[in-house]
């Protein structure tokens, strides 16, 4: 038995438990101890005055004093000197050994003189039956491996003896192989340090041991601990840079500038796994850890030549200790206790969800028939879309903006919604949205089915909330007066609520709803504020309900958002015009939009955003249609009896959103920020409303999933069948508007301006055409860019301004120039701006002797200028060609180039992060398999 035994006992205060407890436990156990320590050497790291004199009062022969930032090797270096006797055991403040536990440990290293260093068995600090760590060893790629770790204590490991390595905790060092391998190596950040030692101790011929029977209890707190709990980023952290310094520090020296090379990419693609684990905590320690690694060559070059100055064998023999990859998959696997899922059968099929969808195919080619043969939809707030995929995502970034002379800003964020739909029909982008029309009805009652699983076990009911969706009335709206942003926010809103509901659970939950966030909200700007309300409510409701579980991806959820509007946010807010963020993107149009009287807040109160109810006055002209607003009655009353049911947590939640929705559309009826032509477009509510439909659904489904008793569970379908029978027949004059020629909906166009100017516009987007309109109150003029005015070139930026600009004044110079005798190189302007065509429209027919006057005038001097060859008649008007020659479209200064690419690489970043987040994986899966689909409390539970 070694003649004299050394203790360094380094103190820093860490975890919540007060120091103190822990220190006078562990020097109570140094002194049961059978076999005393000969010396004892207390570092105090930090601390306060209590600490100070239970180390004056522990009879140790030193107190060495050091800045709280010490860690623990750097302590056990500041002892290293003091040291006397054979071996030395190292401690920490929260490292309390049995009494027996140094005997066994010392014996050990008299048995065998070859025996560099013992490990005891460490076991948890107020449950000794619960192995906290027995041995460590590590992967062929320096990944440690706890050999034990989290079991029950029942002897089964206790005849493993030769490891590679152990916890440091609690080891028993003999002197000269301390001195020898230079102690622990500070550049480990804390974690692997047992592991480096016994690894260094191994190559230089000695053997590493551990005695089970020695027994040492830990609180996990201690200055030798990895940091655990709330501190998961720290030990993260420290475990990682541990991981790439030995890495460099192990690997032969011709790889050493590979390994080095190889940090980042490492930790990018490190950075991707991450995301798709579902564990985005870790990316930041990861990138930490490898900055850290990455400058620090001085330590790795310490740490090779601690190595080599006591290398005798070579890594080979240290193989037969290290982990396989077999041996590790296999340890992981059976670390996972298998769960019975407590989640049920989602019944899609079997529950009749699926022929509800057939049902709504046949309903909406019988509603929209002429679609099936066009290849483009027009009419209302539609146009076309761009013919290549190319420029569909080039109108959806930073830059020049496809309407207007020199506007150069950021695009509203619907833009890409509208390139991603694009995207899917590549060929012919434009039919995609004739796709999105016939698809509509079916996609709305897939959604709102899944929505409903939130909320509902019963199929009868999920059938119910879904057909109920599909015949919502501001829905049926959007679809017959060509609003694509409306019935985008409905088709997007019951996936949100699915995602959203529970994101509280999982990343991959809020992965997904933050990219939904973001497109309904790219969609409707109106729903903001509501978005806004509704996420700080869940953040505050997760905080209290679920002790801050979940925090961090509710936060997250709101973040692509953040990023995608912030260009705009910054244009707007400088412009002096905040209140523009609120316009509806796309093609500005009003519509048949309820006026913001009393009579219009009623209607809105009954879930119509138009002013003729359902269209009931147009299908039944002179008839009284006020009992249409009473067809939504049945499904109000039912919403508002969700509160008095046993989940009345969740139905006052759904009657929040209600409230949410039916209160933004109060407040925007009749807000105009946006402007087509001269005329002032107000906010459609019809998207708020659909918010409020969603939460009154699924309130009302609540309440005859839970508030109706056993024993009249007739009630329950037949009030099924009222609310379904009241929004059938306010559907009726929506969905026959095509059989009865009222349609608003037209066939194309594909092209908005003349088919020449198409053509060669498709492939040059910097072709400029300026558009003449004679109305009867003078001449509108544009310029728009490539072969037509589109649906994703549309920009708020330029729809919202409420005074010309400089570019709008040079356009108007240029149009007055061009229709006048006054002009001076008008034409020579135009090229210098890249504009190539000149359209006079036909007019405006409902002022004609006024718009036929300026039309004739305008043609007649259009006709007389020189530089500029008529092309002839067209259906969009009269065509002349700008022959001189044309300087192309001014790009963009560098400085907007590369705030372009910056605003992209930061919009694409946090898109790819959130894709990742969502992307499902069998953890994942598994987490949502033992979870249930419902969402809040039910009856029975205790929250």
């Amino acid at each position: 038995m070694p003649a004299r035994v050394h203790a360094i006992l380094v103190v820093r205060p860490e975890g919540r438990t007060p120091t103190a407890l822990h220190l006078q436990r562990t020097l109570d156990a140094l002194r049961a101890q059978t076999r005393p320590v000969d010396a004892l050497t207390l570092v105090l790291c930090g601390g306060d005055a209590a600490l100070t004199e239970i180390a004056a009062a522990s009879g140790a022969e030193g107190v060495i004093t050091a800045p709280h930032s010490t860690g623990f090797a750097a302590a056990t270096a500041l002892a290293t000197p003091r040291l006397t006797g054979d071996a030395v055991w190292l401690l920490a403040q929260d490292t309390a050994p049995e009494p027996d536990a140094l005997t066994r440990l010392a014996g050990a290293l008299e048995l065998a003189p070859s025996l560099a260093m013992a490990a005891p068995k460490l076991v948890q600090w107020d449950d000794r039956t619960e192995i906290v760590s027995l041995g460590v060893s590590m992967t062929g790629t320096g990944r440690a491996v706890e050999l034990a770790a989290g079991e029950l204590d029942q002897g089964q490991h206790d005849a493993v003896a030769d490891v590679l390595g152990a916890d440091v905790r609690g080891i028993l060092v003999r002197r000269e192989n301390w001195r020898a391998l230079g102690g622990l190596d500070p550049a480990l950040a804390g974690a692997d340090e047992g592991l480096d030692l016994g690894v260094r101790a191994r190559l230089a011929g000695d053997l590493v041991t551990l005695v089970p029977t020695a027994r040492v209890a830990v609180a996990g707190d201690g200055v030798a601990s990895v940091p655990v709990g709330r501190r998961a980023g720290r030990r993260a952290f420290a475990m990682r840079t541990a991981e790439l310094h030995r890495r460099l520090s192990y690997a032969p020296a011709f790889a050493v500038v590979l390994h080095w090379l190889s940090l980042l990419p490492l930790a990018l693609w490190r950075t991707v796994t991450h995301l798709i684990s579902k564990e985005p905590a870790r990316v930041w320690p990861e990138w930490g850890a490898t900055l850290r690694v990455l400058v620090r060559l001085d330590a790795v070059a310490r740490a090779r030549g601690r190595i080599k100055a006591v290398k005798r064998v070579g890594w080979p023999r240290l193989a037969a200790l290290r982990v396989s990859r077999t041996q590790l998959r296999l340890r992981l696997d059976g670390d996972a206790e298998p769960t019975a899922p407590v989640r049920s059968d989602l019944r899609f099929f079997t529950g009749g969800g699926a022929w509800v969808v057939l049902g709504a195919i046949v309903v909406s080619v019988a509603a929209f028939p002429a679609l099936l043969a066009w290849p483009s939809l027009g009419g209302g707030a539609l146009a076309p879309l761009q013919a290549t995929v190319g420029q569909l995502w080039a109108d959806a970034g930073f830059g020049q903006r496809a309407i207007g002379l020199a506007t150069v800003g950021p695009a509203d964020p619907f833009a890409a919604v509208i390139a991603l739909l694009g995207t899917l029909s590549p060929a012919e982008p434009s039919r995609a949205l004739v796709v999105l029309w016939l698809a509509a009805l079916p996609l709305a009652v897939v959604g709102a089915w899944f929505a409903s699983t939130r909320v509902t076990e019963r199929s009868m009911l999920r059938l119910t909330a879904a057909v109920a969706w599909a015949l919502a009335p501001t829905f049926l709206a959007a679809l017959s007066e060509g609003r694509p942003s409306g019935v985008l926010v409905h088709l997007l809103l019951p996936w949100l609520f699915y995602t959203a509901s529970v994101a509280h659970r999982s990343w991959a939950a809020a992965g997904a709803a933050s990219i939904l966030l973001a497109a309904v909200i790219a969609c409707a700007p109106s729903l903001a504020p509501a978005f806004v309300l509704l996420w700080a409510a869940t953040l505050i409701g997760a905080g209290l309900a679920q002790r801050g579980r979940g925090i961090g991806q509710i936060i997250w959820v709101v973040v692509p958002s953040i990023v995608a509007f912030a260009p705009l946010v910054w244009h707007q807010v400088r412009a002096g015009r905040p209140w523009a963020l609120l316009a509806d993107p796309g093609v500005p149009f009003a519509g048949d939009a309820v006026s913001p009287d009393a009579v219009g807040r009623l209607l809105l109160a009954t879930g119509s955003p138009v002013s003729d109810p359902g269209g009931w006055s147009a299908f039944l002209p002179g008839a009284p249609v006020w009992w249409v607003a009473l067809l939504a009655a049945p499904l109000a009353v039912l919403a508002l009896l969700s509160v008095l049911t046993p989940r009345w947590v969740s139905g006052g939640g759904l009657l929040v959103i209600a409230g949410s929705g039916l209160a933004t559309a109060f407040a925007v009826v009749g807000v105009s920020v946006s402007f087509a032509d001269a005329s002032a477009v107000p906010i459609w509510p019809g998207a708020a409303l659909s918010l409020a439909w969603l939460g009154a659904i699924g309130a009302a489904m609540l309440t005859l999933d839970a508030g109706v008793v056993p024993r009249m569970r007739l009630v329950r379908p037949l009030a099924a069948v009222v609310v379904l029978g009241a929004l059938a027949v306010t559907s009726v004059p929506a969905l026959t508007l095509s059989v009865r020629g009222q349609s608003a909906l037209t066939n194309g166009p594909s092209s908005t301006l003349p088919a020449y100017v198409a053509a060669e516009g498709r492939d040059d987007a910097r072709l400029g055409t300026l558009v003449l309109d004679p109305t009867g109150s003078g001449l509108r003029v544009k310029v728009v860019w490539g072969g037509s005015e589109t649906l994703g070139g549309q920009s708020t930026i330029v729809a919202t301004r409420d005074e010309a600009d400089a570019s709008d004044q040079e356009v108007a110079d240029l149009a007055a120039g061009l229709v006048t005798t006054s002009a001076v190189d008008a034409v020579s302007q135009l090229a210098s701006h890249g504009i190539g065509f000149v359209l006079l429209a036909p007019g405006d027919a409902s002022a004609a002797d006024t718009a036929a006057s300026l039309q004739l005038s305008a043609s007649t001097s259009l006709d007389q200028l020189r530089g500029l060859d008529a092309v002839g008649e067209t259906a969009r008007g009269t065509l002349w060609r700008v022959t001189e020659p044309s300087q192309p479209r001014a790009e963009p200064s560098t400085a907007t180039s590369d705030t372009a690419r910056i605003i992209a690489a930061g919009q694409i970043a946090a898109l790819v992060i959130a894709l990742l987040l969502a992307v499902p994986t069998t953890a994942s899966r598994g987490i949502a398999r033992r979870s249930p689909r419902i969402v809040g409390p039910t009856p029975g539970e205790t929250r």
